[in-house]
């Protein structure tokens, strides 16, 4: 992955494909005033870049298999961070880790398809030797994505 700066019209773009992934690339070029050649270009070099890893899907959260979502703060004990990410790899529930400062060591996304799975995936994650403490905050309704 090679270290790129990002100027005004990769901003434009990356911003444009968070709104649509799959926006044809003859609209993503008039939205920004470019040549369609130049956002293909782009978009390649972003993509072998590493700054582009990927395109997703998003479901509208009431179709959602995962709708029961949250954030949950994890405080680590010690030097056992590395070993607890480690173990919240495997957790399918988990949509994105985040190590951050503060009082709390590590931010979870988490998405279960009822609130008894959700209770059992908050049950796991305490289990994890090094965990000491967690709080979640249930995730209600989207405002802005």
């Amino acid at each position: 992955m090679a270290n790129i700066s990002l100027d005004e019209i990769d901003r434009r773009l990356l911003s444009a494909l968070r709104e649509d992934g799959r926006m044809p690339v003859a609209e993503l070029a008039r939205r920004l005033g470019v040549a369609r050649a130049t956002v293909t270009a782009r978009i390649e070099r972003l993509t072998a870049s590493g700054t582009i890893i990927g395109f997703t899907v998003r479901v509208r959260d009431e179709l959602d298999p995962l709708a029961v979502r949250a954030m949950t703060l994890i405080e680590v004990e010690g030097r056992t961070t590395d070993n607890v990410i480690r173990e919240l790899r495997g957790f399918p529930e988990i949509r994105s880790l985040h190590t951050t400062n503060g009082g709390w060591d590590l931010v979870a996304e988490l998405g279960a398809e009822t609130l008894a799975h959700f209770d059992g995936v908050l049950g796991r994650i305490r289990a994890i030797e090094g965990v000491v403490n967690s709080e979640t905050s249930l995730l209600l309704s989207s405002v802005l994505r």
